[in-house]
């Protein structure tokens, strides 16, 4: 690491544990009532890679930046783990994931490394599903749902032959404006359908 990055953390560190004891605001906060925010400011995060707006990036990679010390500054509060802890813990993650860059396992495709990725994973948590955050949107969780069944030779219903990504769009957006004709909350529809899916799966 560069010695002006190293020093970049450093302050980063130092003002976040200040904001910790001299804000009124910070000292209140908990990891339950700050994970909103860090949900929120990954959102824009996205948005801003999406855009291509590099600096908006810079701008939102630190707002994401500062909930991980945040947190992170939690949890050293109570005994539990510390940043150090944490990059440990990914440090470890990634390279029990990528095996094909730190193991003797060849994988030559983008493809295979999620099928590994997602392999492991289940071997990990003993379920195709276990480790899914119950708070995903909807979409997202339907869309991991299907990927890790796929992965593991459960096929989800066959998607229409030839749709594009504006017709995906479209239909998607008219099946919003039919649940809400017959007052359907669709977030919770395809929850729930996504949810029955996979227990039918498992039990396959």
């Amino acid at each position: 690491m560069r010695d002006d990055a190293r020093a970049s953390l450093a302050r980063l560190d130092e003002i976040t544990r200040r904001l910790r004891v001299e804000c009124p605001w910070d000292r209140e906060q908990d990891e339950r009532s700050i994970v909103p925010h860090t949900v929120e400011e990954a959102y824009e995060l996205a948005d801003a890679a999406i855009d291509g707006n590099d600096d908006k990036l810079v701008d939102e990679l630190g707002d994401v930046l500062f909930q991980v010390y945040f947190l992170s500054l939690l949890l050293e509060e109570r005994g539990a783990g510390d940043l150090s802890a944490v990059a440990e813990r990914m440090i470890e993650k990634l390279i029990r994931r990528h095996p094909h860059v730190f193991g003797e396992v060849e994988i030559e495709s983008a493809e295979g490394v999620v099928k590994n990725w997602d392999a492991i994973k289940r071997d990990e948590s003993g379920s195709i599903f276990g480790d899914l955050p119950e708070n995903l949107p909807a979409l997202l969780y339907a869309r991991k749902i299907q990927r890790r069944a796929t992965n593991a030779g459960i096929q989800p219903p066959a998607p229409h032959a030839g749709d594009t990504f504006d017709s995906i769009g479209r239909r998607l957006f008219e099946l919003v404006a039919e649940a809400r004709e017959q007052n359907v909350d669709p977030e919770l529809a395809l929850r729930t359908y996504a949810r029955r899916f996979m227990e039918g799966a498992t039990e396959q």
